[in-house]
């Protein structure tokens, strides 16, 4: 994206939009919850080549233990879902924000579930919901 230097506005803000739906569909197409959040639709646009893509940690290391605990995750992830629904309570909210917190509930549901799992329990699933009840079955052997 360095060949943006001397364009016109109008040459640069497209090839920031078609990056944007590049990176966008790369990542619904990722997504184990097919959804990606975000509160603006993003609009289709032509493929475009990405740059090569880097990771690394911006957390210190001395938080990542703490932050990855399976609880905490779900403490966290609560916590939004909570500052989110208040948000929508308080204000006209578009249907992406909407859609946020109906993606940041699935995500609460599978970890609760995952962690129910992880102490032998097995999710239980309401029929007429089809959702995770927050009872699970617990072996008592």
């Amino acid at each position: 994206m360095s060949g943006l230097v001397g364009l016109p506005k109008t040459e640069k803000k497209l090839v920031v939009d078609k990056a944007e739906f590049a990176v966008f569909s790369m990542a619904l197409a990722n997504s184990q919850f097919g959804a990606v959040l975000n509160e603006g639709i993003i609009q289709e646009r032509p493929a475009l080549d990405l740059p090569r893509s880097y990771r690394g940690r911006i957390i210190p290391p001395e938080l990542l233990a703490d932050r990855n605990h399976p609880d905490v995750r779900l403490a966290r992830r609560a916590l939004t879902i909570a500052s989110l629904a208040r948000l929508i309570s308080e204000r006209q909210v578009s249907l992406p924000l909407r859609q946020t917190l109906l993606v940041q509930c699935r995500r609460l549901e599978a970890l609760a579930a995952r962690r129910v799992e992880e102490y032998g329990g097995t999710p239980v699933v309401a029929a007429d919901e089809g959702s995770v009840e927050a009872a699970a079955e617990v072996p008592t052997d």
